[in-house]
């Protein structure tokens, strides 16, 4: 089997791509690449979420890693990913490894690299360690392992609280007194993942679905509408003004209003961007990716904010963040970061700023899209995902790359971009994007339009291009 990295790390059902046997391949990849840029002395940190064998699989990773004369930090227990992230920045480690298949199906499970700044392995380092992992084995290569706790008594794995220092970080970012002092009746579902008991443990707000669930309640740990709809019926009954949700492994974010309605990650990063702007003072550039909605280019052009567009995957935004001064990057998935902190989407982080949105305003947060779009135009959005064969992944993507539609719905297209999927905007802004997903076998369709029908008549066209 070819193991490849997808949008962010490897995954694959456990027991079939994502095995003990696979793992130990990529980690011992993972242990020649540090070696190889010098990272090797600085230790590695590893994490987990609450997946099915995560413990088992971190634990694994880390035995490599002290066969290899790394020592490993591993997490005392479950954490977010984006608190490895911080860790491994704090820690001044040379990488970090987090054991999780964030918001996919229980069925799987999978291997996020982290590299020293604290953010996602960026394109060129998940190229390399393809390349040793197919060389590792063409070669034969032993994997170099110590067993658990010999590692453990030896010192060369030592287990450490990751929880503390990150929400020590998230509390010099955010005014967490005032949004305590504001009192917002708020609940909170982390999906019954990595990222349970932390706005809990910061704010003492109620929480549905934070035990501990390996199946997710039986759907996949994603924060969208579909998925939240106890959530939202807990805010229709006007028992709480905000609703946060979290993925699998707290990187990304969701969110109900004060009408019970599901919040999208389009709105959450529209809502945050002239929160930093024009509350908290902030400045810099902006990046979304080719998914993401056009408030985010409006609002950066009312700031005067340099604009950046990238493939999916916020790999691509975190390139950013490191070369440039960027204020603030978001995908369409409710992976948003910004800056001041690490170059990484966090789940938990963007929840809090959502509350000191509130807490400062005063306002719920369709009252303030509300305000925003009345200023800016209004905006509305859709995403549909569908199974798709590989066969017939391929033959749509070579049809569409061949022979693009002029014409969709009958509108003409105006512009292209094909650098991630292939996306088609209109005269008017309105735009629909076709893209097999990176980490699953699905099709995603995306549109968004001035006017709901059309949002729907550009879908219903694209499942005619698509044949789905």
């Amino acid at each position: 089997m070819e193991i490849k990295f997808g949008t962010d790390g490897w995954r694959g059902l456990i027991a079939r791509e994502f095995t003990f046997d696979n793992l130990g391949l990529v980690a011992q990849a993972t242990m020649d690449w540090m070696t190889r840029e010098g990272l090797a002395d600085q230790g590695l940190v590893v994490g987990y979420d609450r997946r099915f064998l995560s413990r088992e699989f971190a634990c694994r990773v880390a035995e490599v890693a002290a066969g290899n004369d790394i020592r490993v930090f591993l997490c005392d227990e479950v954490a977010p990913t984006p608190a490895v992230s911080w860790a491994a920045k704090e820690l001044k480690a040379g990488a970090g490894v987090m054991i999780t298949a964030s918001h996919n199906p229980p069925i799987y499970n999978g291997f996020k690299i982290k590299e020293n700044f604290g953010g996602s392995a960026r394109p060129e380092t998940t190229r390399l360690l393809e390349q040793i992992v197919a060389y590792n084995r063409a070669e034969g290569r032993l994997i170099r392992s110590v067993p658990f706790e010999e590692a453990c008594r030896s010192g060369r794995i030592e287990q450490v609280d990751a929880a503390t220092g990150y929400l020590q970080q998230l509390g010099h970012l955010v005014d967490i007194e005032a949004i305590r002092k504001a009192a917002i009746p708020a609940v909170a579902d982390p999906m019954f993942g990595a990222g349970s008991g932390f706005f809990k443990r910061l704010l003492g707000i109620d929480e549905i679905h934070a035990e501990q669930n390996p199946s997710f309640g039986g759907r996949p740990p994603e924060p969208i509408g579909e998925n939240l709809q106890e959530l939202c019926g807990l805010l229709a009954t006007g028992r709480y003004r905000v609703g946060l949700a979290l993925d699998g492994d707290a990187d990304r974010i969701g969110a109900v209003d004060e009408r019970g309605e599901f919040f999208s990650s389009h709105a959450i990063f529209t809502l945050l961007l002239k929160h930093l702007v024009e509350r908290k003072g902030l400045s810099g550039g902006v990046v979304k990716t080719v998914s993401s909605t056009r408030m985010i280019d409006l609002l950066a052009r009312k700031y005067d904010l340099a604009l950046y567009e990238t493939p999916i995957g916020f790999k691509h935004i975190c390139e950013l963040m490191l070369e440039k001064q960027i204020l603030m990057g978001g995908e369409e998935s409710g992976g948003l970061g910004i800056s001041g902190h690490i170059p990484e989407r966090d789940g938990v982080l963007m929840g809090l700023l959502l509350l000191e949105t509130v807490a400062m305003t005063g306002k719920g947060l369709r009252q303030q899209l509300e305000e925003i779009m009345d200023e800016i135009g209004h905006f509305y959005y859709r995403r549909i995902d569908t199974h798709i064969s590989s066969e017939a992944k391929e033959a749509l993507l070579q049809r569409l790359r061949n022979e693009p539609p002029a014409t969709i719905a009958g509108r003409t297209v105006a512009t292209t971009n094909f650098s991630d999927g292939f996306k088609f905007v209109f005269d008017n802004g309105d735009w629909l994007l076709v893209r097999p997903s990176g980490t699953e076998p699905v099709l995603r369709l995306y549109s968004e339009a001035g006017e709901p029908g059309m949002v729907d008549t550009l879908l219903r066209a694209a499942r005619r291009i698509a044949g789905v």
